[in-house]
């Protein structure tokens, strides 16, 4: 029965996970505008809820050898509350925190794929463990953090009366 448990709750994390992969990329390669920007990240976001229920369950079901993916999805799903909540409340100087919560949540989604999944990938199985945690955030922090400075640019532009 745990069997069968396990692999529904499994089910439904891989189908959000996806879910969660193509809407992060739409919501990032997007323009940032009402849109195909929002309803994307929005959908990123519900999924994302999704990733994190199924995943504490499964952590549960294998405990012994999952705990360390259920503190990823508190991480992730955490970084992703924290960007749709800033972008939901919109206080002051929300956008940084809307660009780093949902930036921080994806890599850290990427990041626990690759940790448990690595091993068992074409490819990346040639690599050694430490990679699976941190060529995500090789990858994804550059471009967070020129997210942030383009963010940041235009505001400055806006304050200084250039555009």
């Amino acid at each position: 029965m745990a069997d069968l448990a396990f692999d529904v709750f499994l089910a439904f994390h891989v189908a959000a996970g996806l879910t969660c992969v193509v809407t992060g990329v739409l919501a990032f390669t997007s323009q940032k505008q009402p849109g195909r920007h929002t309803w994307s990240g929005e959908i990123y976001y519900w999924a994302f809820a999704v990733v994190f229920v199924s995943a504490t369950v499964l952590a549960v079901l294998r405990w012994s050898t999952d705990a360390y993916l259920f503190v990823l999805g508190v991480v992730a799903f955490g970084f992703a509350t924290l960007g749709f909540a800033a972008r939901t409340i919109r206080w002051t100087g929300w956008l940084p925190a809307h660009i780093t919560g949902m930036g921080v949540s994806y890599i850290v989604l990427l990041t626990a794929f690759y940790v448990d999944n690595g091993p068992h990938l074409p490819l990346w199985q040639l690599l050694p463990p430490i990679a699976f945690w941190l060529l995500p955030s090789f990858i994804g922090l550059p471009l967070l953090f020129r997210a942030l400075a383009s963010q940041r640019g235009k505001q400055v532009a806006k304050e200084s009366g250039l555009q």
